[in-house]
């Protein structure tokens, strides 16, 4: 048995600008982390003694005879693209629910070809694990996904990601002191807005839309490079509030799906309270929902959004792992 452990993300600075169809003729960035909460993949041969072949069990449970049957597109061209031709259990489990804007499809998508590949001993590197991921979202699956979430969830950490021309898909670890790192961290507040989205539909709208919103992408893209010099610099981290908030005036006029009149409303009512600056996390449409607020002013913002569900978090370091290998015979 195989369990394989991927984190979520969260996304500052840079979203909408690591689609190809932007990067392909712009330079694309983010600035972004990964959270201490995650996806679990469990992974085992299944022994011969069903009608089924295969079992997946996720929101819903599968039981297959072929790898066509499989609904789950993720963990059906996952299994065709490594050509697992034997029988698999399959259990996933999430620390935070999906659809949500915290990247957990492709944490699922890591995590799942992350365990597949050590159920075969094989040990792939971070980075074949993000590329390949992109391809089976992209390209097998068809999904309108962009770079950025698979990057961070194989890799891990508070990173700036480029995209586009040479150097495609250049991660670098954002290097700063570990007080600077928890000063930045404990000025956010993530908040749960309880609704949910498809993150594709939304993304699809958005990437229809790019010829006409290339200055919003571009002022988006030199954000992110501004808000690395907040982050690096040794001054006040307040700036990086302000920067978050204009991202997300800029983020909104994206699509007219990004945002709704509830989460217009439990934005202006943050900021109300004391927070600078935030955003709806992912594409859009709802899920979970990021403030930076002074930490005097954090206990107001939590009251004016009592009616939210206010998940503490940290920052994580370590991307996927196999946190349990214990191999059976096939």
């Amino acid at each position: 048995m195989i369990i394989s452990r991927t984190p979520f993300r969260i996304s500052f600075f840079g979203g909408g600008t690591d689609y190809p169809q932007w990067y392909g003729e712009h330079p694309g960035a983010v600035l972004a982390t990964t959270i201490d909460k995650y996806c679990y993949i469990t992974c085992r041969y299944l022994p011969p003694f069903f009608e089924h072949k295969s079992r997946i069990i996720y929101s819903q449970m599968e039981h297959v005879k072929k790898l066509d049957e499989i609904d789950h597109p993720a963990v059906r061209e996952v299994l065709r693209y490594l050509q697992m031709r034997k029988g698999v259990e399959i259990h996933h489990d999430g620390d935070l629910p999906a659809r949500t804007g915290l990247g957990s499809s492709s944490s699922f998508t890591v995590g799942l070809l992350h365990a597949v590949y050590a159920l075969k001993g094989v040990m792939p590197t971070k980075e074949r694990l993000a590329r390949e991921a992109i391809h089976i979202e992209q390209n097998m699956c068809k999904e309108n996904v962009g770079c950025q979430d698979q990057t961070l969830a194989a890799l891990g950490g508070f990173n700036l990601i480029e995209f586009g021309g040479k150097h495609h898909l250049q991660a670098r670890r954002v290097t700063i002191t570990q007080e600077r790192l928890e000063d930045l961290q404990n000025h956010l507040m993530l908040f749960f807005t309880g609704f949910s989205r498809m993150a594709s539909q939304i993304a699809a709208h958005q990437i229809q839309n790019i010829p006409s919103r290339r200055e919003e992408l571009k002022t988006m893209h030199s954000l992110v490079f501004e808000a690395l010099k907040v982050v690096n610099g040794r001054g006040s981290l307040a700036s990086f509030g302000k920067l978050l908030n204009e991202s997300w005036q800029l983020k909104r006029k994206l699509s007219d799906k990004v945002s709704t009149p509830e989460i217009d409303a439990i934005y202006e009512a943050a900021r109300k309270a004391g927070a600078t600056g935030g955003k709806l996390l992912g594409a859009g449409g709802g899920g979970f929902i990021l403030f930076f607020a002074p930490l005097q002013q954090q206990e107001a913002v939590r009251k004016k959004l009592r009616k939210l569900l206010w998940v503490p978090f940290k920052f994580e370091d370590f991307g996927t792992q196999i946190i349990f290998y214990q191999p059976n015979k096939e």
